[in-house]
């Protein structure tokens, strides 16, 4: 059983900063694409970014020019660098990792963007 475990969230200011960690358990990180989903509070969830194999990303266009999806294969990790946060972007965000489909997840950790 691969184990997920985000970290790095927290309270933050509108305009502020945040990159949230994400640490996969097993030895095969490097055959995962890895995506990051939040949920708001009375919403449904939603892919925010992911990151192939390839490292080729994806994001939604509220985080465009904003977040920045990365992993380090050697640490089993990926990341999700977040600037410029809106109080919109106020959430539970969420780690997956799977081969063609989102399979294992985190436990999530809470971002809140508030002054």
């Amino acid at each position: 059983q691969v184990q997920v475990v985000e970290s790095g969230g927290g309270l933050v200011q509108p305009g502020g900063s945040l990159t949230l960690s994400c640490a996969a358990s097993g030895s095969m990180f490097g055959m995962y694409t890895m995506g990051w989903y939040r949920q708001a509070q009375g919403k449904q969830r939603e892919l925010v970014a992911s990151i192939t194999i390839f490292s080729t990303t994806n994001y939604t266009d509220s985080v465009k020019g904003r977040f920045t999806i990365s992993r380090d294969n050697a640490k089993n990790t990926v990341y999700l660098q977040m600037n410029s946060l809106k109080p919109e972007d106020t959430a539970v965000y969420y780690c997956n990792a799977g081969i063609g489909v989102p399979t294992y997840w985190g436990q999530g950790t809470q971002v809140t963007v508030s002054s």
